[in-house]
């Protein structure tokens, strides 16, 4: 399963919206659906010539809505299926401890994303494990020595409601 992530990159959002039109939300609902399709197949479900459409895709790629298109594995076949989300509450609130924290969570094994939030925690961060076990370890191991943080709570996924890469497009 493919995907394309998109974001604007460098570029105001609503200097980027006010330049996509239909046919461009109609390709990148595509390309979010199915980034390996062939231009020629993209250009038949968006109603384009193929050269159309590549100057196109080509042009969403200049704006930076296209970052990069990637393929997306199966967590359980590369033996990742365990989700665990953590809840991650500083000593402090500087800056300096935040890019102390930030730097060091980039490098924890299997950590997938890691958000400052508001609330109750500084951070939400997703890891990726092969089971239980394993996250025990890491969170031995890692977590535990992660700099300035006085309190981690994980939350261990038991089941998959929804998950998505595809980012809504208003009409």
């Amino acid at each position: 399963m493919c995907a394309t992530k998109i974001r604007s990159r460098n570029v105001p959002q609503a200097d980027v919206s006010a330049e996509l039109d239909r046919t461009d939300k109609a390709i990148l609902r595509q390309l979010q659906r199915d980034a390996s399709l062939s231009n020629v197949a993209l250009a038949e479900k968006v109603h384009l010539s193929a050269p159309a459409c590549l100057r196109r895709v080509e042009r969403l790629k200049r704006l930076g809505l296209i970052d990069k298109v990637v393929a997306l594995l199966d967590p359980k076949a590369v033996g990742a299926g365990m989700l665990v989300m953590i809840g991650v509450v500083l000593d402090r609130s500087t800056p300096e401890s935040f890019a102390e924290f930030e730097k060091a969570a980039a490098k924890v094994s299997g950590c997938m994303e890691c958000h400052v939030v508001t609330g109750e925690f500084d951070y939400f961060m997703l890891v990726r494990t092969r089971d239980s076990d394993s996250f025990n370890r890491l969170h031995a191991e890692q977590l535990l020595y992660l700099p300035g943080v006085r309190q981690v709570r994980s939350f261990m996924v038991l089941r998959n409601v929804l998950s998505t890469t595809e980012l809504p497009l208003a009409l």
